[in-house]
């Protein structure tokens, strides 16, 4: 880790950028003569090597450890596996008998809760927000990433005991990171992916489970991708390739449920009855 040290401005324009709801920018790309920067404005810089094989930061001024460790594992490790090759993607996944499951979307539509409140009812949980997959002989595999989950106030209250550990907090959001432990089970071995669930937006008042189709798996893993230089068209082509050979692979569903606590037993029963059965609709 270098120094801290100020933000200045790039010399060149960034590759892409992703904004915050807010409008506010989140992160800034640029290609440097050996890598990448990866800039998270007022926060950090991390420096990327070409095939991500290392990592170096600088916190920006006034920037506490606990938030670029934050930021390395749940941002910056990511994109710098998928820039190894690594099919890794925005996804949090538990362990079930006989295998994993895996909670795909957009921010907010509640995977860290469920993985959360499976993590609190007996089984164990294996990522929060990065999923890391390897292929294996009967499919794909879920790495274990780091022993902690993040959650709002409200989720925490309401699905976590009151002796948990938490980490110290970071800079960038009010989000409780939870640790691994005694009442938060974590599982730290790679499990086979039974199914992906693609979490819907629309709030209903019962549990619907739909198969996706071909193409529609493909978009759906497509769209929650970390991918790091999206204008190498040689990584680009394989990164999809390989996509949709997961897709093809594994049992993918569009799950749509109603978003209160005292369902969440309901949608793990779901879930998992439709992971490990053929009859699932």
């Amino acid at each position: 880790m270098h120094a801290a040290r100020i933000q200045y401005p790039c010399a060149t324009a960034p590759l892409h950028t992703v904004a915050l709801p807010d409008g506010k920018t989140w992160t800034e790309l640029y290609r440097t003569t050996a890598g990448f920067l990866l800039r998270f404005p007022g926060l950090a810089d991390f420096e990327i090597s070409a095939f991500g094989t290392s990592v170096t930061c600088a916190p920006a001024l006034g920037v506490l450890a606990a938030t670029t460790d934050h930021l390395y594992f749940n941002q910056v490790l990511p994109f710098a596996l998928s820039q190894q090759g690594k099919l890794v993607f925005h996804a949090s996944a538990v362990e079930i008998t006989g295998g994993s499951i895996a909670f795909v979307g957009d921010a907010g539509r509640g995977k860290s809760t469920l993985a959360g409140s499976f993590a609190t009812a007996g089984q164990r949980f294996m990522t929060d927000d990065a999923l890391i997959l390897e292929p294996c002989d009967a499919g794909y595999m879920v790495m274990p990433s780091h022993p902690s989950i993040r959650l709002w106030q409200d989720s925490h209250q309401q699905l976590m005991p009151t002796n948990v550990e938490l980490a110290p907090p970071v800079q960038f959001t009010s989000k409780a990171r939870i640790l691994a432990g005694d009442n938060v089970n974590f599982c730290d071995e790679p499990r086979r992916l039974l199914a992906a669930y693609f979490l819907g937006e629309l709030d209903v008042s019962d549990i619907v489970i739909k198969p996706l189709s071909p193409s529609e798996k493909l978009i759906a893993w497509a769209r929650h991708a970390f991918l790091l230089d999206i204008e190498d068209t040689r990584s680009v082509g394989r990164h999809f390739g390989d996509t949709a050979n997961l897709a093809n692979a594994v049992p993918c569903y569009e799950v749509i449920y109603p978003r209160r606590y005292d369902m969440l037993a309901k949608v793990r029963a779901a879930l998992t009855e439709c992971a490990l059965s053929d009859r699932c609709p």
